[in-house]
């Protein structure tokens, strides 16, 4: 049996529903910069720095930073727990599994650090 040590969620059904939400999040942030990009086909430098120079602007992709993190964990929670199983690894399968989930939050962690830094030149 797997426990819920390491997953930050409550139930199947709130995972669910922050993958969605996440995505939706996530598909509205590709769809605004697929729009700009072709609404400037010159597009330069200034255009973007403009962009996202803006305070809205870096709190949408804030926003979406977080919504990768939160889209990310869920997925890679899901796969550890539905893969790196005792069946599958015998007797390291929980050592595995925690390690595997430890780094996947350290990599999301750096990541969300490092893409808060370039949003608001921290």
């Amino acid at each position: 049996m797997v426990t819920n040590v390491t997953n930050f969620s409550r139930s199947g059904l709130y995972d669910w529903m922050a993958q969605r939400v996440s995505a939706v999040v996530l598909a509205a942030y590709f769809l605004f910069l697929l729009g700009f990009v072709i609404a400037h086909p010159g597009l330069t430098y200034a255009d973007w720095h403009g962009l996202f120079s803006r305070n809205w602007m870096r709190i949408f992709s804030l926003l979406s930073l977080v919504a990768l993190g939160v889209h990310a964990w869920v997925g890679m929670w899901t796969i550890s727990t539905d893969y790196l199983t005792s069946m599958a690894l015998g007797k390291w399968a929980t050592g595995v599994r925690f390690l595997f989930q430890a780094v996947c939050g350290m990599a999301m962690f750096a990541f969300f650090v490092w893409g808060v830094q370039i949003l608001w030149g921290i």
